[in-house]
């Protein structure tokens, strides 16, 4: 097997996952003060609200479309009756809807960032960053249906199912079965794996506190009294 190919799909991973984990925790722990999304609303609202809301729904129906596809076992979607034709289908059209939604809302919010002056000046190249690096895989991702569509048997996704699976167990064998897959694949696999490691770097990092938030679901109401 290609060395680079073992070490991009083999070893990467997990470069990149503890990365991502151990950034996340050490910028927590060190830099909490610029833990936050960082809204730029009070510059400039313009596009701001159709785009925000376009880009996270599209990009959470992503990932937690990605989760399932691929690391629910191909077992249980046999035991299911689902055939894996049937499954790469529907996964080009949700991931289609999806990624076309947040490719919308990722072009409004460039177009509100680069056109606007006073936005403009104060964008870091982290920001840019984090939005051309989403742009780019998204463009990739969507680039992925087209070559599906040529092959609608389901068999390369279930080689894609069977890597993520392999990486998310520590088997050292999951880079052989992406090995002869398609070269768009295995850059859009790379672009979303480097995500997780630019990630603790940039605004990115307010996506924890969007899961912890669940938790105030929980919480007691709070009162506030009047003062005499």
């Amino acid at each position: 097997m290609d060395y680079l190919h073992q070490f991009v799909f083999g070893i990467y991973p997990y470069l990149a996952l503890a990365i991502f984990l151990l950034g996340s925790l050490m910028r927590f722990e060190r830099e909490q003060y610029n833990w936050k999304s960082e809204s730029s609303q009070l510059l400039h609202r313009g596009s701001l609200r159709v785009g925000s809301i376009l880009f996270h729904v599209g990009i959470i129906g992503l990932f937690f479309g990605h989760a399932v596809g691929l690391l629910t076992p191909v077992a249980v979607w046999d035991a299911l009756g689902v055939s894996h034709s049937f499954k790469q289908l529907f996964a080009m059209s949700a991931g289609g809807i999806m990624g076309t939604l947040c490719l919308i809302g990722v072009l409004l919010l460039l177009q509100r960032r680069f056109a606007n002056d006073r936005l403009a000046a104060n964008t870091t190249w982290r920001d840019k960053l984090v939005l051309l690096w989403i742009l780019a895989t998204l463009l990739l991702g969507l680039s992925t249906i087209v070559v599906s569509a040529s092959h609608l048997d389901g068999h390369e996704m279930v080689l894609l199912m069977s890597w993520a699976q392999h990486i998310i167990t520590f088997r050292g064998d999951a880079a052989g079965f992406i090995l002869h897959a398609s070269p768009v694949f295995k850059l859009h696999l790379f672009m979303g794996m480097s995500l997780f490691l630019i990630f603790p770097f940039t605004r990115l990092v307010h996506v924890w506190s969007g899961f912890a938030a669940v938790g105030y679901l929980s919480r007691s109401w709070q009162l506030v009294r009047p003062r005499h």
